[in-house]
């Protein structure tokens, strides 16, 4: 049952896509799609009767992960409409829930005021009909957990870049309810200065008076520069792969080149009380063009042969000759002294005579 369920996630992530491209979130738009494809007909896929229920239960863990974050608000709703057209269509009874576990039910109350302060009342329709047929099965965890038998979870897959909005930690970081907490410390933490030194000492000036502006500001910048990155690249993509990929690789080899040439080689233990310095990239070619190549050690056999020829240089003024060998000469062997062998002839030494 394993194997149906990257077709099923391919099937969704083309509806979503279509339904991101209509860039609206109303339940009409989401509908002329479903009847287009005929989503309805993905329970056929699987007819015999024993399997449906399974079959079913892996179509809604596949689409269930598109519900929660992170992806974007859009693609939620895409995801929660496509749940309540699976859900209602299945081919089963009683039908099968949609999990939804304890830590997730957060992100979903969420969403919900989301979209009640955005005015979005077919999302908030379509969710509390879900919720009034108790098409909700709140659990502990994602996925069903068995002893000494591994699952996968269906939150584990791939996530799909297109549906995810840009990273914005910051933004999620500095919150107008923490700036305003700050600044009600930034002004306690004044109060409490004044109220203990009577003139203001510039040595206890440790904190900046415009705090929270300057953060604000910052963050502002910051998402400022997100935006027309994204806009940029956006405009690259647009004009070809060709002139992107060039810039790129012109980028990427100035960056190594400076890198390669800006470091600084860790020096040996025996010269560390010198001064490391960085050689600029052109000096540093310079350098590498003029400096010679390391000088070779002679082997043993050139020394061996160069002492020998010295030698018999200036044993030539005196006359004497030296001969060079492991062994001794055969002219300067002493002659050895035959020994007579004993021989035993036991018939003389039987004879009396």
């Amino acid at each position: 049952m394993e194997h149906f369920r990257e077709p099923v996630k391919t099937d969704c992530e083309e509806l979503l896509a279509r339904f991101q491209a209509t860039e609206s979130v109303r339940y009409e738009q989401f509908l002329e799609i479903w009847r287009d494809m005929n989503f309805s007909s993905i329970y056929y896929g699987k007819p015999e009767p024993s399997e449906r229920r399974r079959f079913a239960r892996l179509i809604l863990s596949v689409v269930s992960p598109y519900f929660f974050p992170p992806y974007t608000f859009q693609i939620r709703v895409g995801g929660l409409f496509l749940l309540y057209g699976l859900f209602n269509s299945q081919l089963v009874t009683p039908r099968e829930k949609i999990r939804v576990s304890l830590k997730d039910w957060k992100d979903v109350m969420q969403f919900q005021r989301d979209a009640v302060n955005a005015q979005h009342y077919d999302v908030v329709y379509i969710f509390r009909k879900l919720l009034t047929d108790k098409a909700f099965y709140f659990t502990a965890m994602p996925i069903p957990l068995f002893y000494r038998e591994k699952k996968e979870d269906g939150r584990k897959m791939k996530i799909c870049e297109e549906f995810v909005d840009p990273s914005s930690r910051p933004q999620e970081l500095v919150t107008t309810d923490m700036l305003e907490e700050i600044a009600n410390i930034h002004e306690h933490y004044e109060g409490l200065k004044k109220s203990v030194f009577a003139e203001p000492d510039p040595n206890l000036d440790l904190i900046q008076k415009n705090l929270v502006p300057k953060l604000n500001g910052a963050i502002l910048t910051y998402s400022n520069w997100q935006w027309n990155r994204t806009e940029s690249e956006q405009q690259d993509d647009e004009e070809g792969p060709s002139n992107q990929e060039s810039s790129r690789r012109a980028q990427l080899l100035a960056s190594i080149k400076s890198r390669s040439y800006g470091q600084a080689v860790e020096a040996s233990k025996s010269r560390r009380h010198r001064q490391t310095q960085l050689v600029p990239a052109a000096e540093a070619e310079f350098s590498l063009k003029v400096t010679p190549k390391k000088k070779r050690k002679p082997s043993l056999k050139t020394r061996t042969q160069y002492r020998f020829n010295t030698q018999g240089n200036e044993s030539e003024g005196l006359n004497v000759t030296r001969v060079w060998c492991m062994s001794a000469v055969k002219e300067e062997k002493a002659p050895e002294k035959r020994k007579k062998k004993f021989n035993w002839n036991p018939e003389k030494s039987s004879d009396p005579t």
